[in-house]
């Protein structure tokens, strides 16, 4: 009998896998093809906006994705730079070869892991309880706890023009019962789907016609713990081009046979909003005369051209036409056909914000089967459902993240509250407290709960110890510091004007800082204002958040509560007022009612 048993071998599954055993538990992972472990089969990047403060949340914690990321990279930007350090965000362009490669060793050499290739069609499940899984040759495997990372799996179906093959992706075996299993446990089952452009050889292309995009000047790394790993002369570069009026009119003329503009006659699933295909952009934004492309190479192993942007289901002999009306891509060969794919999610809103079912204990879910799209939103989630079974079977408090303290908090709420219609991405937008939530602060934010669960050392958790005094240093120095200017000033006032930097006045400091400790004491100086402002606002919420309501209230005794928010409400079961009050449907009025109702029936509340 295993701890934790975790289905599925993509990002969400590799980093739930991983936290597991580093947790101490007996963990076996169950995955159609070992070889496709981590893959990536759609884009060849980790991180971007918002995604990369995800990915070094991820590292805070405890997790492996960043550092996976900086040892196989192939460029490296800080995207939004010039825009201030609440956006600023990195990404990585990876290596489709040596990620997977290296995440794969790390499973590998894991004594607490073990892994067998082979497909999960159905749950063991007890008294509404889960106590394992039964295999697709029908052997069952017991366990404590059992996380469910399928992906683009569940009946997955590739959509090419008027064609539709049961696979998954890049030609795998999809799992062909599991999502009709959970649906008779009382999931409610969702139909999705996402794409991928084609891929084309590099010496096919002319890339003079296209706008040279090289990786930064500056050396990063998603991972608190290492240094950079790549040196800069050394990073692959991509480039930028831009569709014509041309391949919009190849795309107009031929959208019926597009498999999402009437080439598959039956309803499709809802595609993702924010990485719609091109045939998307071009209805949907018509007035647009080009749209960016991005060509982006896959690996250095192969000769791989990604066209980011181009993604489409698109008949093959329509696909070459589109492909050769873009400027440099005139004779490209296309080395492997875009597709759409099709697959089985669940409705998040089944979930508690640990990611465990509501509907089956000690059953957690994690990624795309949530309804999220990326390799980031799957990590994040795989991690934390790791965290939490994990703190479950060792009888302690779960790791919930509020949403003033990272992104993954702000993700897995609006999964839980608010539910799924297309493919989650997360944003900055989504974030109501981006400036708390950067990049630069992560590890101040998350690596002492990471410490706590365990994934963390006592030597990292004592460098973020010394960093943090170090900063608190630096800021008590620049306070005794007098600058001559026009006027005399202190080295905080220097700093906080807009024209000056920390690094002007280094050299006055006692003792010579770390860079990043310099950068992080020169934020909290400029935008303290901001800072404390954005505290305070999130304080207000933590106070709703405190206010704890029963997950087994009874909504239909709560009297004069709006008929569509006492239906929101058993929908979601809200564990606070904070949750509640982000529930669409559900106005003040009947969070005021709801709380009269507490405080009247319910001891604590009085």
């Amino acid at each position: 009998m295993y701890d934790a048993i975790v289905v599925g071998g993509g990002h969400a599954g590799c980093e739930a896998t991983l936290a597991l055993a580093k947790m101490g538990f007996k963990t076996l992972l169950v995955t159609g093809s070992i070889d496709k472990i981590a893959m990536m089969p759609c884009n060849p990047h980790i991180g971007g906006s918002a995604k990369g403060i995800v990915v070094r949340e991820i590292d805070a914690l405890g997790g492996m994705m960043g550092k996976v990321a900086d040892k196989t990279l192939l460029q490296m930007k800080m995207l939004n730079y010039a825009k201030g350090p609440a956006v600023r965000s990195l990404r990585s362009q990876g290596d489709k070869v040596a990620y997977p490669k290296e995440m794969q060793r790390l499973l590998k050499e894991d004594k607490n892991i073990e892994i067998i290739e082979d497909m999960v069609e159905d749950l063991i499940v007890v008294d509404n309880t889960i106590v394992g899984v039964k295999l697709s040759g029908g052997e069952e495997i017991n366990a404590k706890s059992v996380i469910l990372t399928t992906g683009t799996y569940m009946k997955a179906d590739i959509l090419v023009g008027d064609t539709r093959t049961r696979q998954g992706p890049s030609k795998t075996r999809p799992s062909l019962f599991l999502s009709e299993n959970l649906e008779k446990l009382g999931f409610k089952i969702l139909r999705l789907k996402t794409g991928t452009p084609p891929r084309v050889e590099r010496s096919s292309i002319d890339f003079s016609k296209a706008k040279m995009e090289p990786g930064d000047d500056k050396l990063y790394t998603f991972s608190f713990d290492d240094k950079p790993y790549y040196k800069v002369e050394d990073q692959e570069p991509c480039y930028l081009t831009y569709t014509t009026p041309e391949t919009h009119k190849i795309i107009r003329d031929n959208l019926e046979k597009s498999s999402m503009y009437g080439g598959i006659k039956e309803k499709l699933g809802t595609g993702p909003r924010y990485c719609p295909s091109i045939e998307d952009k071009i209805v949907r934004f018509a007035d647009k005369e080009r749209h960016q492309l991005f060509l982006e190479p896959e690996s250095r192993y192969f000769d791989d051209i990604y066209i980011q942007g181009f993604s489409t289901s698109m008949p093959h002999d329509v696909q070459e036409k589109m492909v050769h009306s873009l400027p440099g891509l005139e004779n490209a060969k296309i080395l492997r056909y875009a597709y759409a794919i099709e697959y089985d999610a669940i409705d998040s809103r089944d979930l508690y914000p640990t990611l465990e079912t509501k509907i089956v204990e000690n059953l957690y879910t994690a990624g795309q089967i949530n309804g999220t799209s990326g390799y980031e939103e799957a990590a994040c989630q795989g991690l934390m459902a790791g965290i939490n079974a994990g703190l479950k079977m060792q009888g302690k408090e779960p790791l919930i993240l509020k949403r003033d303290e990272a992104y993954t908090g702000v993700l897995i709420d609006d999964l839980v509250t608010k539910g799924v219609r297309d493919p989650y991405r997360l944003l900055t937008s989504r974030a109501e407290y981006r400036l708390l939530l950067r990049s630069d602060n992560a590890d101040l934010r998350l690596r002492k709960y990471g410490y706590e669960v365990g994934l963390i050392s006592k030597k990292q958790y004592d460098k973020l110890i010394k960093k943090e005094e170090n900063i608190n240093k630096i800021i008590e120095e620049l306070k005794e510091i007098t600058i001559k200017s026009e006027k005399k000033m202190n080295g905080i006032e220097f700093v906080k004007r807009t024209e000056n930097n920390i690094y002007d006045i280094e050299d006055k400091l006692s003792t010579k800082y770390d860079e990043l400790e310099l950068e992080q004491a020169e934020i909290q100086i400029k935008y303290e204002g901001y800072i404390k402002k954005a505290r305070k606002e999130a304080e207000k919420m933590r106070k709703l958040e405190n206010k704890k309501i029963p997950v087994d209230i009874d909504y239909d005794k709560v009297p004069n509560l709006a008929s569509e928010a006492r239906v929101k409400l058993k929908e979601v079961r809200p564990m606070s007022f904070s949750q509640a009050s982000r529930i669409s449907g559900v106005n003040p009025s009947d969070i005021a009612i709801l709380s009269v109702y507490m405080k009247r029936y319910f001891n604590e509340y009085k």
